[in-house]
């Protein structure tokens, strides 16, 4: 016998957000379409076209 429910799906907030990459929660980007967290973009970026300027 089950002894919670499983949780609903979030439709927003923070719950909704995923990274594709690790799947976290915490610090989406979510601008161009990226949806990756913070620390999985500092990773990616030079390979996707990102670069910084000072």
């Amino acid at each position: 016998m089950a002894k919670h429910r499983p949780p609903k799906p979030r439709k927003f907030g923070k719950g909704a957000l995923r990274c594709r990459i690790c799947g976290t929660h915490e610090a989406i980007i979510r601008k161009y379409g990226l949806n990756i967290c913070r620390r999985c973009f500092r990773e990616v970026a030079p390979k996707i076209g990102f670069k910084k300027y000072m």
